[in-house]
């Protein structure tokens, strides 16, 4: 099943909610940025609340999601959009631990504790809109929980998985964000609550072939979902060869012709993608012409 998400309203318009199957797309940056099972885990589930995220804005607007928990992960980037594309890396992609009490990855580990979440919306202002709260778990689903309760003051619940393959492969990967709408009665609020407490793990869910809707009929309730829209998602990245060439260009005349001389040729490597680009000395040549 090709990865999709799915924005819908619960409770007759008294809640807003958005579920995501995010288990191609995770995998994709698995391979491209050779994780191991808990920085997968970690960089997947910070994805996933990416593109549920990214599906609030509009048009070309953007956002940026930096962690940094001060665990041996290090920090984990994700820039996502309002069109369903996402791209994430972390600083140490081959960070991974035995599993912890729950017999689960150990992302509060990898993560750490002691840090920030940060995120930055570039919504066409002058001005970016940018938000920050500490790391109260470290398993991130929380954390996500609290910098909307916090910085934008939305009363929600995120709920984000990965499951890993022995292969170190993606088994399955999504998420959810429930949101209570200003004047939700405390009825819904408890209904939710309840279910919320008894539904199985994202990740189990996606794992049983659930789609999207079907996990937000888990979350909500039969007959309490109205599907507004779905969309698909995917890893994208926006690094390109002419994008690498202008930064470049835009070093100087005397800095690519030192490049020139002392190398012959340039290398650069895209942290987003992985991807490496590669200009000879006839290329460079012709960069340093345009730098004039």
């Amino acid at each position: 099943m090709k990865d999709y998400l799915v924005k819908a309203l619960g409770y007759n318009g008294q809640v807003r909610a958005y579920a995501v199957s995010t288990t191609e797309t995770v995998g994709e940056a698995q391979r491209r940025h050779y994780t191991w099972p808990t920085a997968s885990a970690a960089l997947g589930r910070s994805m996933t609340a990416g593109l549920m995220m990214g599906a609030m804005l509009k048009g070309e607007d953007k956002l940026t999601i930096k962690v940094e928990g001060g665990g041996p992960l290090g920090a984990i980037l994700v820039d996502s959009n309002a069109k369903g594309e996402v791209r994430g890396y972390v600083t140490n992609p081959q960070t991974h631990f035995d599993l912890n009490e729950q017999g689960k990855l150990d992302v509060r580990r990898a993560v750490g504790t002691e840090g920030t979440l940060s995120v930055v919306k570039d919504i066409g202002l002058r001005e970016n809109f940018s938000g920050q709260v500490p790391i109260v778990s470290g398993e991130l689903g929380e954390d996500f929980t609290y910098y909307f309760a916090t910085s934008e003051q939305v009363p929600s619940s995120v709920g984000v998985g990965v499951l890993v393959n022995p292969d170190n492969s993606i088994l399955a990967a999504g998420g959810f964000i429930i949101q209570l709408l200003p004047g939700t009665d405390d009825e819904t609020i408890s209904q939710i609550e309840e279910r919320l407490s008894k539904i199985p793990p994202i990740s189990k869910m996606i794992q049983d072939g659930l789609t999207p809707e079907e996990i937000l009929e888990q979350v909500l309730g039969e007959g309490n979902v109205k599907i507004l829209e779905t969309m698909p998602v995917e890893f994208k990245c926006q690094c390109s060869r002419e994008r690498i060439g202008n930064a470049l260009i835009s070093l100087g005349k005397e800095e690519i012709r030192d490049i020139i001389e002392t190398e012959g040729q340039a290398e650069a490597q895209c942290h987003f993608c992985n991807e490496t680009y590669q200009f000879s000395s006839d290329e460079l040549e012709e960069l340093q012409e345009e730098a004039k």
